[in-house]
């Protein structure tokens, strides 16, 4: 008996502690070109957790891992909101294809805790509407600090008579109240900066100020790990001092990188800031200066170098690493590993095969909206000048079989190339090896001869630097094209930097200085 009891016991834990998250719901008039995704709002550069297809009834479902409990990012159609998850719970979320996810209804395990986080969001969107922060912020320190307590007072009054009402989890309403102290810390420092901007650079606030600040920060290591905005305002306050700093180190140093500087600023002029604030400040300005498509191999092996040696906190140094890659791709003259693919027949498909001739690797789903109307004609024209001295791989990642073999067979008509299917779409082997988010499709990468990775991720076809490789490795050498129809092939919006998930998703609390 004792044993089963055990097992048992073993069995509710494990539940207990399970990280997955089961999605489902309905959009109403919802498209099934349009993709759902959550990412973590709390974390350092992030990607999508999950990308889910919504089918022609609106209808969705999908299940992912939540890092942790704490608010995540829901976007679908151009726009995001906070919602707050926890592992282990089941999400059911329905809403109006218009508005979702601006607007939503959530029933299952987490009402509770969105019922009060959308009750006190609403509340500070009409208290905005009746505080004029950019006037108090030029009032006398004494009127802006009793203005300053009285928005505390009147927002956290909501958040404990929210807190009544919906019986929300502990850390929810923690997580709020931090939330609020962040805002007033970034309207505090925003005070200072605007009277120092005003004719008298010596300004400086009093201690009465700088109690307030200090208090507003009693939870300031829970803070920084789960308030970006926490982080902003950390980073405003050093701004000045580092804009110093990074001026007098970077003369006469042409590549220096504004991650190396930073990383020796903090060094050498935070030395009290914690290990954890560090490596959350230094994970921002990495993913925001120097972790783009742009960025030379050297750049690249650089901030390589820094997650590594300077960032301590293991998950954020693996997020750090995660989005590098999926931004910047393999370093030239990898392996390009293999990966479970299928044809149409079923049967397995090895990139292997294509050794002894370099290829053109191409990822694509049908819900992509660039894929057909700007990228096939392009592709027609590369593939025909090019087929006699490469191969041209084109892998789906739409979420079925199915539907695999009806966007290939329509899109790809006609095209030389072998189309494959990686099962399972952005969740299958190859995407995860190859670093495939929604946000990169399509994606063109070059691969040698040997089989090694000849070319950086490419996102647009016409790319010349792209052109330069495949001429490279073909011993051809395609036309070169009038730089305005150049422009005209690009894609719109397929920047991945922009289309990218945000670094640092947008505060839950609304501030009270942007409006009247």
């Amino acid at each position: 008996m004792k044993k089963y009891l055990l097992l048992f016991i073993i069995a509710v834990f494990a539940m207990s502690c399970s990280k997955k998250v089961e999605v489902k719901g309905k959009i109403t008039g919802g498209s099934p070109l349009e993709r759902i995704e959550f990412i973590e709002a709390s974390g350092v550069a992030t990607l999508p957790l999950i990308n889910i297809g919504v089918n022609k009834d609106g209808t969705f479902a999908g299940s992912f891992d939540a890092p942790k409990s704490g608010m995540y990012v829901i976007s679908y159609g151009g726009k995001q909101n906070l919602i707050y998850l926890k592992g282990g719970q089941k999400l059911e979320i329905s809403g109006n294809g218009m508005t979702f996810p601006s607007e939503y209804v959530i029933t299952g395990d987490a009402k509770k805790n969105n019922d009060f986080f959308t009750a006190t969001q609403k509340y500070l969107s009409n208290y905005a509407q009746t505080v004029n922060m950019n006037e108090l912020i030029m009032k006398d320190e004494k009127t802006f600090l009793k203005g300053i307590e009285k928005v505390q007072a009147d927002v956290n009054k909501n958040i404990d008579e929210s807190a009544k009402k919906f019986n929300p989890d502990n850390e929810v309403i923690a997580w709020k109240k931090n939330d609020l102290s962040s805002t007033l810390l970034t309207i505090m420092n925003q005070y200072d900066i605007t009277h120092k901007q005003m004719g008298n650079p010596s300004f400086k606030v009093t201690k009465t100020f700088t109690d307030f600040e200090n208090k507003l920060q009693e939870n300031k290591e829970v803070m920084v790990k789960e308030n970006p905005f926490y982080r902003q305002y950390l980073l405003g306050k050093m701004s000045p001092d580092f804009q110093k700093y990074a001026e007098a180190n970077s003369k006469g140093k042409t590549d220096i990188t504004t991650s190396e500087l930073f990383t020796e600023y903090l060094k050498k002029n935070q030395k009290d800031l914690s290990q954890t604030a560090k490596d959350y400040l230094l994970a921002f300005v990495m993913a925001q200066s120097d972790i783009h498509p742009g960025s030379p191999d050297k750049t690249v092996e650089k901030i390589k170098k820094i997650i590594d040696t300077d960032i301590k906190d293991a998950t954020i140094k693996e997020d750090l690493k995660k989005i590098q890659f999926a931004i910047n791709g393999f370093k030239i003259g990898e392996q390009a590993p293999e990966a479970s693919l299928a044809k149409q027949d079923g049967k397995a498909y090895k990139l292997s095969e294509n050794k002894g001739k370099p290829y053109l690797l191409s990822f694509y789903a049908s819900w992509n909206p660039y894929i057909g109307e700007a990228t096939i004609p392009v592709l027609k024209e590369v593939v025909n000048f090019y087929k006699s001295k490469m191969n041209f791989v084109y892998v789906n990642v739409d979420d079925t079989k199915d539907q695999f073999i009806k966007t290939s067979n329509s899109l790809l008509k006609g095209i030389t190339g072998v189309n494959v299917y990686g099962d399972g779409g952005l969740n299958s082997d190859i995407a995860k090896k190859y670093g495939v988010y929604g946000f990169k499709l399509p994606c063109f990468i070059v691969v040698d001869k040997d089989g090694k990775i000849a070319s950086k991720p490419f996102f647009n076809l016409g790319d010349p630097e792209l052109v330069t490789v495949l001429d490279k490795q073909t011993g051809l050498s395609a036309p070169k094209v009038d730089p305005r129809m150049q422009m005209q092939q690009m894609q719109p919006g397929m920047d991945p930097a922009a289309a990218a998930p945000q670094q640092v998703p947008p505060t839950a609390t609304p501030q009270p200085a942007q409006t009247k």
